[in-house]
């Protein structure tokens, strides 16, 4: 559900295979990536729904620091700069809930 996802925080989620996504808002929008880091393939957080850097500007890999823009999820700064996330495709409807597209 929207309200489950504060503006400028994550939440993570299992898919229905079993992968863990991730889930930010900003300014209304909602994004979702895969928790994998493109750079050595290891989950992004540390800490539980802990996704953001510390001014919640930007997705940060707790691995080695690098920095994600949240809207594109291209790598800004770090080892993995020019990559990009894996952007999971969802859709917020009315209700307030927020699905997979390949779950609709």
């Amino acid at each position: 559900m929207m309200e489950d996802i504060p503006e400028r925080e994550a939440r993570a989620f299992e898919d229905i295979e079993g992968e863990t996504i991730f889930i930010t808002q900003r300014e209304g929008c909602f994004y979702a990536y895969q928790n994998l880091c493109p750079h050595l393939q290891t989950e992004l957080e540390f800490l539980e729904n802990k996704f953001l850097d510390s001014d919640q500007e930007f997705i940060e890999c707790s691995t080695h620091g690098a920095l994600f823009e949240v809207e594109t999820g291209l790598c800004v700064s770090g080892p993995c700069q020019g990559e990009s996330l894996n952007k999971v495709e969802i859709k917020v409807h009315s209700d307030g809930g927020i699905y997979l597209n390949n779950s609709l």
